[in-house]
């Protein structure tokens, strides 16, 4: 894929990005260099290799999957004016 002048200029008006003739003609370029090596890539042959999260082995930390109230339910509503049993207390609004 090679992208042209035109193109760089309508992808720079899309993202709403100012750009002159001469940032434009660099641009081509490199974006060119860009989809070159991103070609590359795609010729690389992938089918045995895993999906990995790190370059080393690793075990991800996991926490129990425990519903709780986070046992902060008195510093939660410590600030409040009003509170009962760690519930906010409202006062009724009657118009």
């Amino acid at each position: 894929m090679s992208v042209d002048l035109k193109t760089v200029k309508r992808v720079a008006h899309l993202a709403r990005i100012a750009v002159s003739e001469d940032d434009a003609q660099r641009m081509t370029g490199e974006l060119n260099t860009i989809l070159g090596f991103v070609e590359q890539l795609n010729e690389v042959d992938v089918s045995g290799v895993e999906p990995m999260t790190s370059v080393t082995p690793m075990e991800m930390k996991k926490r129990a999957d425990v519903v709780t109230d986070g046992n902060k339910a008195a510093d939660i509503v410590a600030n409040a004016p009003a509170t009962d049993e760690n519930f906010f207390l409202v006062p009724k609004v009657v118009e």
